[in-house]
């Protein structure tokens, strides 16, 4: 008996699934998936935190943001091509699981990428991830006739990127390549990156599925808020750890909570898969700016770990960058938010001047810290994202802008 897209068999030929397949669904491979990334995300957050917390925030954030880069562009790569072509047949299952393995590489690569530079651990992870990558991609190209220039074409790109970066690797370690020249290498590499779909789908367009896209990003953004809520608890152990619960203390850590669940309301106010499928010719534009969006998610939980701590710790970092470290991010939530689902929503969630009014409110607030408090700030960050849940929720009295 041929073997099913269930899993129920052995081998299943890798076809492309149609755009309107109805009730489609992250698979439960799919979701053991994720759960890899939890490792990595975690490991990158706390280390941020730890930079904040040393009063290294900005030299922090330019390693926080590349090796975020790398395991949200793996988690992209595996969730569109899954979204296309997942027959969940064994060879698919097993290839999968090769890219998980690398995911974990990956994750045990991020303290020293974060703290020495030292990207080995990160390049070798993606290396085993790419490897099961392009088997996928290349077995596509054989298995769908229609499409074989568009795999072959995304299988090629990323074998000569992994390349570049394998290349990357042995110019730094051998110091063939200067200290300043490792980031805009960097930026270079990961350009590219982002130019092979598009160069790809100029033959023929792969068929994700909308609702599959937009519910497999959403479960990304919740890993994301989980692990905010668990870096905040890390705050806590170490708050607690050196006194007792005062008020502060317990400002700090609910308003922490209501800052997290606004922001999840925020982001599922406005439901995607309806904008994807009908204006797919601006999916790039979404799914490309989502990196903004999961990066200020996870700086947020780095903020709020720091926020809470410091009520039971001296830290190096002041008051101020301390309340900055929340606020940015949020600021940059809110905005980027917007911005991504503006083009493909068919009509503003909010009023336009609600969005940038919001996020300026929010950047100006630490600024109240010596009146305030630290605690005092954050519970305002968390009162004005409320604040603007409510007025999105509120009907407009008059045209929309």
């Amino acid at each position: 008996m041929a073997a099913q897209t269930t899993g129920s068999g052995i081998r299943a030929r890798m076809r492309a699934r149609p755009i309107d397949e109805p009730h489609r669904g992250a698979s439960p491979l799919e979701l053991l998936f994720d759960l890899t990334f939890v490792v990595a995300v975690a490991a990158v957050t706390a280390r941020f935190a730890h930079d904040i917390a040393d009063a290294h925030a900005m030299s922090g954030l330019v390693a926080f943001l590349q090796v975020f880069f790398a395991i949200w562009w793996a988690w992209m790569n595996f969730t569109w091509f899954a979204s296309s072509y997942d027959n969940d047949d064994v060879g698919y299952r097993l290839l999968t699981m090769v890219q998980m393995a690398g995911v974990l590489v990956l994750a045990a690569g991020v303290p020293a990428a974060a703290e020495d530079g030292d990207y080995r651990g990160v390049t070798f992870g993606y290396l085993l991830m790419r490897v099961g990558l392009v088997s996928q991609w290349i077995r596509a190209g054989i298995e769908d006739p229609a499409r074989r220039r568009t795999a072959f074409r995304y299988a090629a790109g990323f074998t000569l990127l992994q390349a570049g970066w394998l290349l990357r690797l042995l110019l730094a370690g051998t110091g063939n390549l200067p200290a300043a020249a490792e980031v805009p290498a960097f930026v270079v590499l990961s350009v590219l990156e982002l130019a092979v779909p598009l160069w790809a789908e100029r033959t023929a367009r792969t068929t994700w599925h909308p609702h599959h896209i937009a519910e497999r990003y959403g479960l990304f953004t919740i890993i994301l808020l989980g692990e905010s809520v668990l870096a905040a608890s890390r705050g806590v152990a170490g708050a607690l750890e050196t006194s007792a619960v005062d008020g502060p203390f317990v400002l700090v850590a609910g308003s922490g909570l209501v800052l997290l669940f606004a922001l999840w309301w925020l982001y599922f106010l406005a439901p995607a898969g309806q904008g994807l499928r009908d204006r797919r010719h601006r999916s790039y534009l979404w799914g490309y700016g989502h990196y903004g969006i999961f990066a200020a998610l996870a700086a947020v939980g780095a903020g709020l770990e720091v926020a809470v701590e410091q009520t039971g710790h001296d830290l190096a970092a002041s008051p101020l960058a301390i309340c900055y470290a929340v606020a940015v991010p949020a600021a940059a939530f809110i905005v980027l938010l917007w911005l991504v689902h503006a083009p493909i929503a068919a009509q503003p969630a909010a009023h336009p001047a609600a969005v940038p009014g919001c996020a300026a409110a929010v950047l100006l607030l630490p600024l109240a810290e010596p009146l305030i408090g630290i605690a005092g700030v954050v519970a305002a960050l968390a009162a004005g994202c409320v604040l603007l849940i409510v007025l999105v929720l509120t009907p407009a009295r008059g045209p929309a802008v």
